[in-house]
């Protein structure tokens, strides 16, 4: 069942994009923060139990419709597939792999959208600027970090970290997949913002088990997390969930999959430059051509519906 996509303020728009982009590349320095305080799956049934009560219950003061039987089930395996699955896989291997290593898999996920977007296969393969720009975004996120890589492949590999690396090929598989499957499948009987919620609560829960297998509760102290922590969990809730989430869900619901796609790419980007800005970390002439590639990679995939728009404005 395909979704229709629906007209939006430019301005809101390029809003939501902003958000995604500059949000989404700042949360794998605050999720590994985090870690340094919770435990894995504690991490994710707090940080998504949390922002899902609070995202439903701002919608509920706002007098929005959030409950419809159809649309939970929609919400709840979306949910599971990009937060349960993409999210939280890559919670648990940033414990093991380096976030650099982390966002090349993750980067992958572009590619997946056109693989998995069975609607729209005419459409975007017969686009050789979209398929030109997903292919050059992946080589750029490898230059931008095939310093980490080549170090990681010289390094004797733990088995945590080669099921890590494995891990890493499934979870943007499952995120791609839940959010086409929330892009296609979505019936409108309930707001944007409800569903996202609901999406959070469901992840949230699915962590439980986790935890409980791992015994996370049982040794987990609440007075001894750091400050640092604390500050990173609630910068995750509030921003990398509930409003970069928000902004992502919104935006597949007006926008094609492959252009939202694009967060894939820039995310490492912005990685790199708050490294840059409140780190000691120097950047090297090939990551500065990494991140020219990258860049342009998301100009080609977004010049055909450019051409597009100017053409139905003409």
């Amino acid at each position: 069942m395909s979704g229709p996509q629906k007209n939006a303020s430019p301005i809101l728009v390029y809003v939501a994009f902003a958000t995604v982009y500059i949000v989404w590349g700042s949360t794998y320095f605050f999720i590994q923060k985090a870690l340094n305080g919770f435990p894995p799956f504690l991490l994710g049934t707090f940080r998504f139990l949390l922002a899902g009560l609070l995202l439903m219950s701002w919608c509920k003061l706002k007098g929005e419709k959030i409950v419809d039987r159809r649309s939970i089930k929609t919400a709840i395996i979306s949910g599971l597939l990009m937060l349960g699955i993409g999210n939280g896989i890559v919670i648990w291997v940033e414990q093991v792999i380096p976030s650099g290593l982390v966002a090349i898999m993750v980067a992958s996920a572009a590619i997946w959208f056109v693989i998995l977007d069975k609607p729209k296969w005419k459409e975007n393969l017969q686009s050789k600027s979209t398929v030109a720009g997903l292919i050059v975004g992946f080589i750029g996120v490898i230059f931008l970090f095939g310093e980490q890589l080549l170090q990681a492949v010289n390094t004797t590999q733990s088995t945590v970290q080669i099921v890590g690396m494995c891990l890493l090929v499934i979870g943007p598989i499952g995120w791609a997949g839940g959010s086409l499957y929330s892009k296609y499948h979505a019936d409108n009987k309930i707001s944007v913002s409800a569903g996202t919620a609901w999406q959070m609560l469901a992840a949230g829960i699915a962590f439980i088990p986790g935890s409980l297998f791992n015994s996370e509760y049982q040794h987990f102290q609440w007075t001894e997390v750091p400050f640092d922590a604390w500050l990173s969990i609630i910068y995750l809730i509030l921003f990398g969930s509930i409003a970069a989430f928000s902004a992502y869900v919104w935006l597949l619901t007006v926008r094609p999959a492959t252009q939202v796609s694009t967060y894939a790419y820039v995310n490492p980007v912005v990685a790199v430059i708050l490294s840059l800005l409140f780190t000691s970390e120097r950047i090297s002439l090939l990551q500065f051509f990494g991140l020219l590639i990258i860049l342009g990679s998301v100009l080609l995939i977004n010049l055909t519906k450019y051409r597009q728009h100017k053409r139905s404005a003409v």
